[in-house]
């Protein structure tokens, strides 16, 4: 599969792909592939490779901004810096959600071991970090849920559905178990993890803003049924 084949919007500024899961943004330690390391298929005839202006999970699908050229990657910085970003998430939580919308407030820090590597958790002395949701379905003691980050930090719609609403991402091999629990021990599900990242909106004025809408990939099964 051709990045090329996974453009959402393209124009001289910005390239907005749908990036699909178990594909990383920065390319791992460990090697493999990755979306820096298949860059050249998102040249599309420019000598300068698109930049991406934001990362997704490796286990998270959907939309990812790239800059075209230098310009255009100073604009959309500041844009995401000041909170101009829009970006909307779907996710299915392991639980039934009480409620049907509301506003997480909780600060983000993050912890690692020499063995196990690392990962976030919620920590009243780390960083602000704030996500609003709202319920769209629930099913069989899970639940369907719009995710829309309003603070930028590492993994906090994961952390944020685990510890703020009470109920893990479904395939979420590491906020799935208990902060205390060995870093080591966490195995990735053959399932796949079901966070998407479906909408983005971008300003840019004086032209239109970029708004561009991730199809729902399969993996989501009888969740599609819930979407318009």
């Amino acid at each position: 599969m051709n990045l090329e084949d996974r453009i959402l919007f393209v124009d001289g500024e910005a390239i907005v792909i749908d990036k699909p899961e178990g594909l990383p943004v920065d390319a791992p330690r460990a090697g493999g592939a990755s979306v820096e390391s298949r860059i050249d298929e998102l040249k599309l005839g420019f000598k300068r490779p698109p930049v991406p202006m934001h990362r997704l999970d490796r286990d998270t699908s959907g939309c990812l901004l790239l800059a075209r050229n230098p310009r255009a990657r100073a604009h959309f910085q500041q844009a995401f810096e000041r909170g101009e970003v829009t970006k909307t998430y779907l996710a299915v939580v392991d639980g039934l959600v009480e409620g049907d919308e509301g506003l997480i407030e909780l600060p983000i820090a993050k912890v690692s071991s020499a063995r196990g590597g690392w990962r976030m958790v919620a920590d009243e002395q780390g960083k602000s970090a704030a996500t609003h949701w709202r319920k769209i379905g629930e099913a069989e003691g899970q639940t369907l849920v719009e995710f829309r980050p309003l603070s930028g930090r590492t993994h906090q719609i994961r952390v944020h559905a685990a510890r703020g609403l009470g109920a893990a991402i479904v395939g979420d091999p590491v906020y799935s178990l208990p902060d205390d629990a060995e870093l080591g021990t966490m195995v990735l599900p053959e399932s796949g993890m079901l966070l998407h990242a479906w909408r983005l909106v971008v300003p840019r004025p004086p032209k239109e803003p970029i708004d561009v809408t991730a199809p729902v990939p399969d993996r989501f099964g009888r969740w599609l049924d819930f979407l318009p």
